[in-house]
């Protein structure tokens, strides 16, 4: 199995709007589950985030191998969502995939 761990940083905005931005982004990306072949398991950090944190956002996602990571990462559901919930409102983003 592979663990695919983003962070991401929002552009500046309004709390109200970041607020709107993460629900959103969760709700996506979550309702991949099932929808693409060798995704096991995701989900989006999006709450309780203490202020020691320089991170609006974690996506922790599990796959069956490197190859369905792969599949997902350019997936056309998954790149819809990336490209019009994520990316627009994200300044950084920080990646961690490994083996588990």
């Amino acid at each position: 199995m592979v663990k695919h761990i983003i962070l991401w940083t929002l552009k500046e905005m309004s709390e109200e709007e970041k607020s709107r931005v993460k629900s959103e982004i969760k709700r996506d990306l979550e309702a991949l589950k099932g929808k693409i072949p060798g995704l096991i398991d995701i989900k989006v950090n999006s709450t309780g985030r203490l202020s020691t944190s320089n991170a609006d956002l974690m996506l922790d996602s599990t796959f069956e191998s490197a190859d369905a990571l792969k599949v997902y990462a350019s997936h056309p559901l998954h790149v819809a969502v990336a490209d019009g919930k994520v990316r627009p409102f994200t300044a950084s983003r920080t990646c961690l995939d490994f083996e588990v």
